[in-house]
C-alpha cells in the first residue's frame, strides 16, 4: 500500500498550474488561478517560485483554520473530513 502525503500532493499540483511574468526591474511575479489571493514576487524566477510555495501554504493553513472552503484542484479535496485509520493499520 503507498502512502499518500495529501497536503503535499496538494501543494504540488497547485503549484504546477502556477503563472509567473516578468516584470520590469527584471522582477517576477507569480500567482496561482486557482487560489484567489496566491500571489507572489521575488527578484529571480527561483526566489519568486519559493515565495509563492510558502504563500500557497500559508493560504491553505488559514483556510482550514478559518474553514473556508478550498478549490478543489486535480480530485484533491482538502474540504472532507478527515477518515482515521485503525492504529493497527499504520
Amino acid at each position: 500500500m503507498a502512502i499518500r502525503f495529501i497536503l503535499s500532493e496538494y501543494v504540488d499540483t497547485a503549484m504546477a498550474q502556477a503563472f509567473y511574468e516578468k516584470l520590469e526591474g527584471d522582477t517576477y511575479s507569480g500567482n496561482i488561478p486557482d487560489c484567489p489571493g496566491v500571489v507572489a514576487f521575488g527578484s529571480s524566477l527561483r526566489e519568486c517560485q519559493d515565495e509563492l510555495r510558502s504563500t500557497l501554504e500559508d493560504w491553505i493553513l488559514v483556510g482550514i483554520k478559518l474553514n473556508h472552503t478550498l478549490p478543489v484542484i486535480a480530485g484533491i479535496d482538502l474540504n472532507k473530513e478527515p477518515s482515521y485509520e485503525p492504529m493497527g493499520a499504520v
